[in-house]
């Protein structure tokens, strides 16, 4: 009886075993470790260009692309020291970095994240003159930076049919 209780039990080990092999060999199969890719620091200063003193509350937002692919965004706000800190930027990808400030220009850069640790300083100016689509930029304006010498000052011209009286009914 012993015996025959002793190979009960080292068959039903076996058929444990044997049940549960395709289970382990079938996870370890379709779930391989990949480890992430090193990532790199980027501290990001935003100073006021007339005076050099910090922005506190600018939207420093990061556009991280690797290769054509752009991998989202992240936005963040600077601090009292006109800081913002982002440290899971893919090594060796492109980031636009652009900054966003009630009050100034906004600001737009791509930049080459080839070390571990990249600081970055931004001078944010103030506005420019607006591009208006009723006037007729002056020949030495730069209209492809968006800074044409004319500057908007009324929402349409004197002869838009915007402006007129609509017509009167009988």
């Amino acid at each position: 009886m012993r015996r025959l209780k002793g190979s009960c039990i080292a068959v039903v080990v076996l058929l444990v075993v044997e049940l549960l092999a395709p289970l382990s060999s079938h996870a370890s199969r379709h779930r391989k470790y990949k480890a992430p890719p090193p990532m790199a620091t980027l501290v990001v200063t935003v100073l006021r260009a007339e005076d050099s003193k910090p922005l506190q509350n600018a939207a420093v937002v990061f556009h991280p692309e690797q290769g054509d692919k752009n991998e989202g965004n992240m936005e963040l706000k600077t601090n009292e020291e006109g800081k913002a800190s982002l440290s899971i930027v893919p090594l060796g990808s492109d980031v636009l970095v652009q900054v966003i400030a009630q009050g100034y220009r906004t600001y737009g850069q791509k930049y080459s994240v080839t070390t571990s640790q990249k600081a970055i300083t931004i001078k944010m100016l103030p506005p420019d003159q607006q591009y208006s689509i009723y006037e007729k930029p002056k020949p030495n304006s730069d209209v492809h930076n968006n800074a044409p010498q004319a500057q908007m000052g009324h929402a349409a011209p004197a002869d838009s049919p915007l402006l007129s009286p609509p017509p009167k009914s009988n």
